[in-house]
């Protein structure tokens, strides 16, 4: 048997216990108010994000990926960082991915069971060909969860870089990880619904986690995502922008200049403030391992 007491996510919060005898304006103003203590508890996890995320850049510099696991609203977060990766940073499957228990199905219906079977974390990581180059970020806003336990295990035995997100700090998983990070955003608005406060602190962890990878990587110019994939009409205007915002060049002469290499934003920068071709500024990127700002600095 689980031991919710135990468990501080599951915790009674004494600040909403009449919620449901309140008006419309004041359930909100409650959650909102609860809402404000998660940016402060992630706040106190910046050093364990830091260290994290040094680890992850090293691992993908050298052909690793970064691989997120959970179940439930924490595997789909997981999920819905790794997708988010490819459009903003230009970032597939061979840099970031997620498993989450049940499979893909689990993100629209609820497969409970599958987070108590220690063995899936490790058959799925399996089915990713996961190996000692990866690195594993372990998601379980509880800290006990038998599917990422079992994949936390499963990844150090093969060597691999661990890190776990929870928000129970000294659970289980936070200290299985070679990383723990654990914001502590207190008790839910409705008691032990993680999809609040925990979840919303797990999201901003990870977003983190993979943007600041991402910059470190060279995927951003200024604050600019000059690696965005132009997958829609949105993003090929966005391309569009980004060209001029970084160059200073108009609407026509970007269009030109993405034209000629295939919509690549940071091609486009570079061919402009170099005044090169497409080859030319795609060699100079090639040398500096994508970096827009040591490219231009290039004789």
């Amino acid at each position: 048997m689980v031991k919710l007491d135990s468990i501080s996510t599951e915790q009674r919060n004494p600040a909403t216990s009449h919620i449901d005898e309140v008006s419309t304006l004041e359930i909100v103003r409650l959650m909102n108010q609860e809402d404000k203590k998660v940016a402060l508890a992630v706040e106190a996890e910046l050093p364990q994000i830091a260290k994290a995320v040094d680890v992850i850049y090293t691992a993908l510099q050298s052909g690793g990926r970064l691989i997120y696991c959970g179940c439930g609203t924490s595997g789909r977060l997981g999920v819905l960082d790794a997708a988010e990766c490819l459009p903003t940073f230009g970032a597939g499957r061979d840099m970031v991915d997620a498993v989450i228990a049940g499979g893909q199905s689990a993100m629209l219906v609820p497969v409970e069971g599958a987070e108590d079977n220690r063995d899936l974390g490790r058959e799925d990581l399996e089915k990713l060909h996961f190996s000692g180059k990866d690195v594993l970020c372990g998601i379980a806003a509880s800290g006990r969860t038998p599917y990422v336990l079992g994949a936390i295990a499963y990844a150090k035995s093969l060597g691999a870089a661990t890190i776990s997100v929870t928000c129970c700090p000294g659970s289980e998983v936070d200290t299985s990880a070679d990383i723990g990070i654990s914001p502590s955003p207190g008790p839910e608005v409705v008691t032990g619904s993680t999809r609040l406060k925990s979840g919303t602190a797990q999201k901003m962890v990870l977003n983190m986690l993979s943007t600041a990878t991402m910059i470190k990587l060279g995927k951003v110019y200024g604050n600019l995502m000059v690696d965005v994939r132009a997958s829609n009409e949105k993003l090929v205007e966005r391309c569009v922008r980004i060209v001029r915002t970084a160059t200073g060049a108009d609407t026509a002469a970007a269009c030109a200049a993405l034209e000629q290499c295939n919509y690549s934003a940071k091609t486009a920068i570079l061919m402009i403030l170099r005044g090169i071709d497409a080859p030319a500024a795609e060699a100079r990127l090639a040398q500096t391992q994508g970096r827009i700002a040591e490219a231009l600095r290039v004789n």
